[in-house]
């Protein structure tokens, strides 16, 4: 695997590259044109996506570890078998992209709009969710473990099999929510009532 280390591709225009086991560490990507490109088993570390063009991008086993989506375009991105781990979401858009059997854990998600997305059995253990739109999302088996769910709207989102701590029932937007019976017992006991048979 070929590793490139701090470089710049600022305003590079990328479009349409296929990139297979490569690794880029601190690698500046703001305003880069990435449209259309593929990655297979690659790595991003540290890397910054401010303002970058991932839409139409494809990406299959890549990590993305700690880098920085700020205003970044994902529009009709693909990930899968992917790890965006720690990685950091700021006023992205990243609805109409296809994110499945995605490790989320540790990424900054804060205010991010979810809405309508297939997101069923995504890790998201100890992600930053707060007051992201998730309404209407499909989250079936989802590992929401550890997460920050304060304000997270949740409302009319399937949860059932979800793993949800206490805090985040107390703390999310509920109204509407598919859950089941389990879920539904230890919603009771977050808010403090007793279920006696």
């Amino acid at each position: 695997m070929s590793t490139e280390n701090g470089e710049d591709y600022a305003d590079a225009v990328l479009t349409g590259q296929s990139w297979e086991r490569r690794s880029f560490e601190r690698c500046d990507f703001t305003d880069a044109d990435l449209r259309d490109l593929v990655t297979k088993a690659c790595t991003f570390t540290d890397c910054d996506f401010t303002r970058a063009d991932l839409g139409d991008s494809k990406h299959s086993g890549t990590a993305f570890r700690g880098c920085t989506f700020n205003r970044t375009v994902f529009a009709s991105g693909r990930f899968e078998h992917c790890t965006l781990l720690g990685s950091t979401f700021t006023d992205c858009r990243l609805r109409g992209c296809v994110i499945r059997d995605t490790d989320l854990s540790l990424a900054g998600l804060g205010r991010v709009d979810l809405r309508k997305m297939d997101l069923s059995g995504l890790r998201l253990r100890e992600a930053n969710l707060v007051e992201a739109d998730l309404r209407e999302s499909d989250l079936r088996d989802a590992d929401l473990s550890g997460a920050r769910l304060l304000r997270t709207r949740l409302e009319d989102t399937d949860l059932r099999g979800a793993r949800l701590d206490p805090d985040g029932l107390r703390q999310a937007q509920l109204t509407g929510a598919k859950i089941d019976l389990d879920q539904a017992v230890r919603f009771a006991a977050a808010h403090g009532l007793l279920v006696e048979s």
